[in-house]
């Protein structure tokens, strides 16, 4: 049966589009939602402070500037009631510049590019491409990290014509990656160095001189807004649906929570798209970090900590693949997750999601007092499944954990797509969640 889309839904996913366009790398992310935190009326901790908090106390912290944990103290004892977690990535598969990017190529200037996790690389050519992340800027007092995002048409990555690529259509559109991914940024300039040219718009849009740019971590963005799309607007389209759809939905849940019994937290990991292990990333020592100092300040020793740690559950959020009715035979029959029908809980035996049969079932439970349905998927067997944070984080602090995630299509792609209605639900889920 067909649920229309209400107003509260649309929307929540207007906000979601909003939060996607502010937020085109990582460090733009965590920016975002340290804006959102602050207006909410939450503080923030520094790392390298003494931390002194307070039962209904709201904080986060911030790690290398794309990784971010919030939580807010609940009222009731944490070795007594334990926490609810809910855990997501910020980064996005894309490509990356390199740290001296810049060569002229028979009059050309051309960008060259790492390739960062596992985009979708056709989706990236033929498209406005802009530029996002950080700059190392050196100024007056030392070292300054800023953020920078150029949305105006920059890059762009050419098609080879049909006429010299004759079997695209067959083969499909592929790219080597070292030769012919870099991104065309201009006309060479035999006044100007290569390296300049680059420097130029980048240090036009910081506002600095252009020898005071000292290094960079930077992403080709999508220059495209979100939009709505469909007979009824009932799906949207953005980049890095995957995962800042899941960021949105649980810094929004933890918003909408006042004043807990239990403590909720929620943490965005950089790095999960390649793995994880950094100092940022799930498979470093930040929530752990967190936990023990949120501990410490409770007074509770080494075996309440372990008693808060059994107590607890972890959500871990990622988009989920739904089935795509022009690739039937992509899916695990049974398993056909569909669009606009629910958060999905992923199932992987193999330990590539976390869910067990316990959790699972403790998840289902929270959608049905929220008012929600939910779907389970499990991967094709004969197909390779990705991964998430949720075994990574499960593992190091031995917490019950579950994988869930709203629908889409396209994962990877430059330009995803998913459903108004499921972000509402995943919101309303993460609420529920929240007030276990």
């Amino acid at each position: 049966m067909t649920r229309p889309v209400t107003d509260t839904a649309r929307a929540q996913a207007q906000d979601l589009l909003d939060f996607i366009d502010a937020s085109p790398s990582p460090w733009h992310a965590v920016a975002t939602c340290k804006q959102r935190l602050l207006a909410a009326g939450f503080v923030r901790l520094e790392e390298f402070d003494r931390w002194q908090l307070e039962a209904g106390g709201r904080y986060f912290v911030i790690r290398g500037g794309s990784s971010i944990i919030a939580f807010t103290i609940g009222s009731q004892p944490l070795a007594e009631t334990g926490l609810t977690m809910i855990g997501a990535h910020t980064d996005s598969p894309g490509l990356r510049l390199k740290p001296r990017p810049a060569e002229n190529a028979n009059g050309l200037v051309r960008l060259g590019v790492e390739v960062y996790g596992g985009p979708i690389l056709a989706t990236f050519a033929d498209r406005d491409l802009g530029l996002a992340g950080r700059v190392m800027v050196r100024n007056d007092v030392g070292i300054e990290s800023r953020l920078v995002h150029i949305d105006k048409p920059l890059l762009r990555l050419p098609n080879l014509a049909i006429h010299m690529n004759r079997e695209v259509n067959e083969g499909g559109l592929k790219f080597n990656k070292q030769t012919e991914l870099p991104l065309l940024l201009g006309v060479g300039d035999d006044a100007q160095t290569a390296d300049t040219q680059f420097r130029r718009p980048l240090a036009d849009a910081l506002g600095v001189a252009p020898e005071n740019l000292m290094t960079w971590e930077l992403a080709a963005c999508d220059t495209q807004k979100g939009s709505f799309w469909g007979a009824d607007g009932e799906f949207i389209a953005n980049s890095q649906l995957d995962n800042l759809a899941s960021c949105h939905a649980a810094l929004s849940a933890l918003l909408a929570v006042d004043k807990p019994g239990q403590t909720c937290l929620v943490a965005l990991f950089d790095h999960e798209e390649v793995g994880s292990e950094s100092a940022a990333g799930a498979g470093g020592s930040l929530v752990g970090d967190v936990l023990q100092r949120l501990a410490g300040n409770f007074a509770l020793d080494g075996e309440d900590l372990r008693r808060l740690l059994a107590r607890s559950y972890f959500i871990s959020a990622d988009m989920a693949h739904a089935w795509n009715p022009n690739f039937p035979s992509a899916y695990e029959p049974g398993h056909r997750v569909l669009v606009n029908a629910g958060p999905v809980i992923k199932h992987n035996c193999n330990q590539r999601y976390s869910t067990g049969a316990d959790t699972a079932a403790l998840f289902m439970a929270i959608c049905e007092q929220a008012g929600v349905p939910c779907q389970q998927y499990a991967h094709r067997t004969d197909l390779g499944c990705g991964s998430t944070i949720g075994p990574i984080v499960a593992a190091r602090l031995g917490i019950p954990s579950v994988d869930v995630g709203a629908p889409m299509w396209a994962m990877h792609s430059i330009r995803e797509s998913a459903g108004v209605i499921d972000h509402a639900d995943m919101i309303a889920a993460m609420t529920g969640a929240f007030r276990l």
